[in-house]
């Protein structure tokens, strides 16, 4: 009797009763003694005792171990760091935790520690050594752990924000502005100038030949997202973007992901405060629920969620300026906005607990957010512990004339304003950084650390 499954036009029998390929995951929490599984994966430590040899191995699906037993030691080969596959019984240890007596051990890939593997067993290592080893480094146990914690959180964002209504809007990663006009983008150009020399148009810049005008990689999806506001309201995106500024601090990236929102229909800056605090308190309690093994193994000793159950505080740039002067001897002024040292200052004041510096200079903030008076704007800057920025948001400008007058010279941006001529309404949204985030919950010092393969000035590697 058999089974068939049609895959990519091939036919693979598959007879009934055939030993199932488990995850580690699934054998450890699902697996019934006495039952006959095969699992693969990788060996992450070996020891051997008489005639037995105890391998145990993980595939990735849990930070939890699965334990092989073998009967004999005739295993040589199959090192830490090996790749193997295991058929056997399922039994219990004298722990009574799920284990294998492996009736069958098939080495698939081995690995000689002799030749340059840089993680020896049970030994720890610094971040920036294992960050050396950027194609490596998800075999470590605690960036393993991080890379699932990491997929819980996307998987949290989208699900959240698709429960409370919002539409996910995949944004251009090559547009032809730069939202943030800091000038801090890179260019797209194509490396084939033969390509360029065919394509030029009279009276277009070599450079600009494949599109016909300057392109960068994008620094927002903010603009586009307005764009899709103005007719599904409720509208986000989760993606890269790329900022071209010389920075090596344990805050910023080349190429990070950004959560972005943007809601028509907003008038109310504090409508806006609430749904960011909503939506990072449901998503780190999801996380808390669903990853908290990973967490602990990723997440340093101190970690402190109690800021979960308590509202956020609220502060205008103002009385931001007014405590660092005044209560904290930091002397700052409004304008230059706030440096790292004074939000983390700020977040310390407040005792470690978020807070919103709000109604910020104008002078300070891009040309898009909305003005609420001739010297400040309708934005805000979250502040978190530790971290210091992690959500920058405000209401757009949505009068045309006020818009038009601030929109940047050259910034192709026509499009931009006939979204306040064509059935406008009043917008608002935030971008949330995400390895900030993923940096807030696991206390991770540096946002390198937060992200699988890093980019930042002088290092492109991989």
């Amino acid at each position: 009797m058999f089974r068939t499954f049609i895959y990519n036009s091939n036919i693979t029998y598959i007879k009934r009763g055939f030993c199932e390929r488990r995850t580690v995951l699934n054998v450890i929490k699902k697996g019934d003694v006495g039952e006959k599984v095969s699992v693969q994966g990788w060996v992450k430590s070996l020891r051997k005792q008489k005639d037995l040899t105890f391998y145990d191995i993980n595939d990735g699906s849990t930070v939890k171990n699965l334990q092989i037993i073998v009967q004999d030691k005739s295993h040589g080969k199959i090192n830490v760091g090996s790749s193997v596959r295991a058929d056997g019984i399922l039994q219990k240890s004298p722990k009574g935790q799920n284990e294998v007596n492996a009736e069958n051990l098939v080495l698939i890939g081995g690995c000689d520690l002799n030749e340059g593997y840089p993680f020896a067993p049970r030994k720890k290592y610094a971040p920036e050594y294992v960050r050396e080893y950027l194609h490596l480094r998800p075999q470590t146990r605690r960036f393993g752990s991080l890379l699932r914690v990491r997929h819980g959180a996307t998987v949290a964002f989208h699900k959240y924000l698709d429960q409370i209504g919002y539409v996910c809007i995949q944004t251009p990663i090559i547009t032809s502005n730069d939202c943030e006009g800091a000038g801090e983008v890179f260019k797209v150009v194509p490396d084939n100038v033969d390509l360029l020399k065919s394509m030029v148009k009279e009276n277009v810049p070599l450079e600009n030949g494949f599109f016909d005008k300057k392109s960068f990689l994008t620094v927002s999806g903010q603009l586009h997202l307005e764009a899709a506001a103005h007719a599904l309201q409720k509208v986000y995106c989760l993606g890269p973007t790329f900022r071209a500024e010389n920075s090596k601090t344990r805050f910023h990236l080349a190429e990070f992901y950004m959560l972005e929102i943007e809601k028509g229909f907003l008038e109310n800056l504090s409508e806006l405060l609430q749904t960011t605090e909503d939506i990072i308190k449901k998503v780190t309690v999801s996380l808390l629920d669903t990853y908290m093994d990973d967490i602990n193994v990723c997440a340093n000793e101190n970690m402190d969620f109690s800021w979960i159950d308590k509202p956020f505080n609220i502060i205008t740039f103002t009385e931001a300026v007014d405590i660092l002067n005044t209560k904290l001897n930091k002397p700052t002024s409004s304008k230059g906005g706030l440096l790292k040292e004074h939000e983390l200052l700020l977040t310390e004041y407040f005792n470690n607990r978020p807070v919103f510096v709000i109604n910020w200079p104008k002078d300070e903030k891009p040309f898009y957010m909305k003005e609420i008076d001739d010297s400040n704007v309708a934005a805000f800057d979250l502040l978190v512990p530790k971290i210091g920025e992690l959500v920058g948001g405000s209401l757009r400008e949505n009068d045309f004339n006020k818009l038009k007058s601030k929109i940047p010279d050259n910034s192709n941006l026509s499009w931009y304003l006939d979204l306040r001529k064509f059935g406008s309404v009043p917008t608002g949204g935030f971008g949330l950084g995400f390895e900030r985030y993923i940096q807030l919950i696991l206390g991770i010092d540096n946002i390198k650390d937060t992200i699988p393969f890093p980019r930042w000035p002088h290092n492109c590697e991989l």
